[in-house]
């Protein structure tokens, strides 16, 4: 997408300029939407975006600026202005630009650039509008929404690096309104990959308007949500979510550099029950938070975060390597040409255990099963967090007895770790988007059921 020659000249001129390290990030960025409310098609959308990045680094600081423009004189005058505001004698060497090539690692037979598919994704969600109605008469309202994008990038770096890299993304969303009277629930599943168009072939639309509108239905006839400690059992999938954030962002450099994680002094130190093992891993096929290299340009990895209980590994971006002396994992990401990079998470997950749902339900007098959980609050640095809980159920006795509404859950990351005593063999992941600092990316949660023996949980 750019001329190597010009980008060989910018990133020699930035080193003239007394940089330590250069980089240019160019991205094509194509996106198509559709959407469908009350039974019709509301909105279809589509669009280019294209620009190239700038990051400069100037011992631990960061300069980063973007333009819309491939010409070599313009990329210079916006390198000239990030170095204005940090200029050194030193001037580096830059290596020989080196083209990199490699293996993709995810398939993709429907790429946007191709077709954009319209008519078949139309009907996709007019099938799950109707499904969903079907399961009840109180289903009042099913919005559908099908997104897949196209994004090519191309990386240049001072040290010699050129490597390019095209991603494919769908991912479709439902929700499902129930209404009886003035009372109000909803159901909500949106499931991703990183994949064209084909990504329908595993999903059926029926299913997955009768899911949503299941979950909206249990709601809407369930009784408020007991409070105080007890013990909660967090359902699969998306029960990730806790982990993703209330942990997950306090392992990334982006927070352990600046000291600014629990964490950042415990490598090697029991943090978790010694059941808890937790990964990230950015190699899983066509998985929605999955890449073949990081916005930085190396090649994405399997990283341990904790093993048995104990923290084994930080996710490190080239900076954060700088800063921290950890080796970089290949967690330098960002949303789009518009950020510079930082520690990211790409598929995040507690590792299934060998307890069954059933063994854990039994272990509970009374508690909470949290089968799917919803959004919530954290607080950085801490991992204090307050989520909600989408779909829960009141646990008597070892048994399931009743649905509950407006069950929230309330601690912290460190704690809950220490707190996870049954971890269940029903792994499942579940996609979503994570922001942060470099903006948002798509990232992957997941888990099996798992036991927390003790846990603040919110009710009315």
């Amino acid at each position: 997408m750019l001329n190597p020659a010009t980008a060989q000249a910018v990133i020699d001129h930035a080193l003239f300029l007394g940089a330590d390290f250069a980089e240019l990030f160019i991205e094509h960025h194509q996106s198509s939407s559709v959407e469908l409310l009350s039974g019709d098609i509301d909105k279809v959308n589509s669009g280019i975006d294209f620009g190239i990045g700038v990051r400069l680094f100037f011992g631990h600081k960061v300069l980063y600026g973007y333009t819309n423009s491939t010409d070599e004189e313009e990329l210079k005058r916006v390198t000239g202005l990030l170095a204005a505001k940090d200029k050194r004698d030193q001037i580096v060497n830059a290596g020989a630009l080196n083209l990199s090539r490699y293996q993709t690692k995810h398939a993709c037979q429907q790429p946007l650039s191709q077709s954009p598919n319209l008519d078949a994704k139309i009907a996709f969600l007019r099938q799950c509008d109707a499904a969903a109605r079907d399961e009840d008469e109180k289903i009042n309202q099913f919005i559908g929404r099908i997104l897949q994008r196209e994004q090519q990038i191309e990386i240049f770096n001072s040290t010699g690096l050129h490597i390019g890299d095209t991603r494919h993304y769908t991912r479709v969303a439902a929700t499902a309104i129930a209404q009886n009277g003035s009372e109000q629930s909803t159901g909500f599943e949106a499931p991703g990959a990183l994949t064209g168009w084909e990504f329908n072939t595993h999903l059926d639309a029926k299913e997955l308007g009768h899911a949503v509108a299941k979950q909206a239905m249990v709601k809407l006839f369930a009784e408020n949500c007991p409070s105080g400690e007890m013990p909660v059992i967090i359902g699969n999938g998306f029960g990730g979510v806790i982990f993703h954030e209330a942990c997950g962002h306090l392992l990334e450099t982006t927070s352990v550099a600046k000291k600014a994680s629990v964490f950042h002094d415990k490598m090697g130190e029991m943090i978790a029950n010694p059941v808890v093992s937790a990964v990230d891993d950015g190699t899983m096929t066509n998985e929605w938070g999955s890449i073949n290299i990081d916005d930085e340009g190396m090649e994405t990895q399997r990283t341990q975060l904790i093993k048995d209980g104990k923290l084994t590994s930080f996710m490190v971006d080239h900076m954060g390597s700088l800063k921290t002396g950890f080796t970089p994992t290949g967690s330098g990401r960002r949303e789009s040409y518009k950020y510079a990079p930082t520690s990211r998470m790409r598929n995040t997950f507690i590792e299934p255990g060998d307890s069954s749902l059933d063994e854990m339900i039994a272990s509970v007098e009374k508690g909470i099963y949290a089968k799917k959980m919803g959004g919530g609050s954290v607080q950085p640095g801490t991992g204090e967090f307050n989520f909600a809980v989408q779909e829960a159920y009141l646990v008597e006795n070892g048994q399931i007895t009743k649905p509950l509404k407006s069950a929230t859950l309330i601690s912290t990351g460190p704690k809950v770790l220490k707190e996870i005593s049954m971890i269940g063999s029903d792994f499942a992941l579940a996609a979503g988007m994570c922001g942060s600092v470099s903006g948002s990316v798509p990232t992957t949660v997941g888990q099996p059921a798992l036991k927390v023996d003790n846990i603040l949980v919110g009710g009315n």
